[in-house]
């Protein structure tokens, strides 16, 4: 059963730390992660919070990266295609060995925050003993193994799912609103108190497994 993974692992056993030294504030996000041969991989990054030529004058030098393009200048967001030709063994193990997809990464001063789907358990089990052999720090943060259903790809359950979904759909979040929460919530023949703690916690972890896949944890 496939399993979807969240770790981080430290920008020195990933890439651009030099960058991340020389601009503390400048954030990655990827918008893909392929291999580029047996020992580089090719990251769509954007980056934000940093201006373009300080930035590339940080990459020029930085000795993880090579073969640096340009792809679009929004001004606060800069999109750039590379390889990562060092310190990239872990990713590598990933997506040959262990046949995972990068799902996303977000990169900081921090460290790396990764999004990781594996074929099944004992693929991540590989990728840990890999790790384990190497000398590697993979923090694993969250581990979640998708059911088949929908809702399994992102964190939620089958219920607040289709709450959800069914809330989108009927006009509950129009404005202005085409139903309310207490004719939702006779639909599904639960209180409306039910009904709303459910779209709460919903909500709650769509967004944590998405748009804050990206935010350092606590620790």
């Amino acid at each position: 059963m496939a399993t979807i993974v969240i770790g981080s692992v430290p920008t020195e056993e990933l890439a651009l730390a030099h960058t991340f030294e020389e601009l503390p504030d400048v954030t990655f996000e990827s918008e893909r992660i392929i291999l580029s041969g047996d020992d580089a991989v090719m990251p769509l990054l954007w980056a934000r919070n940093a201006t373009r030529e300080p930035l590339e004058a940080a990459i020029d030098e930085d000795p993880t990266v090579n073969n640096v393009n340009l792809l679009a200048d929004f001004g606060d967001e800069l999109l750039y295609r590379m390889d990562w030709i060092d310190q990239v063994q872990l990713l590598l193990h990933m997506l040959t060995n262990s046949e995972a997809t990068i799902l996303d990464a977000h990169g900081r001063r921090e460290g790396w925050r990764v999004r990781v789907m594996f074929p099944d358990r004992s693929h991540l089990s590989e990728t840990h003993e890999f790790c384990k052999a190497h000398g590697m720090e993979f923090t694993i943060e969250s581990i979640r193994q998708m059911d088949g259903q929908p809702s399994g790809r992102f964190g939620l359950t089958e219920d607040q799912y289709l709450a959800l979904i069914t809330a989108v759909e009927e006009g509950y979040y129009d404005v202005p609103q085409q139903r309310t929460l207490e004719e939702l919530a006779e639909e599904f023949e639960i209180s409306h108190q039910a009904l709303s703690e459910r779209l709460r916690r919903g909500t709650e972890s769509l967004v944590e497994d998405t748009l804050l896949v990206g935010t350092p944890s606590d620790g």
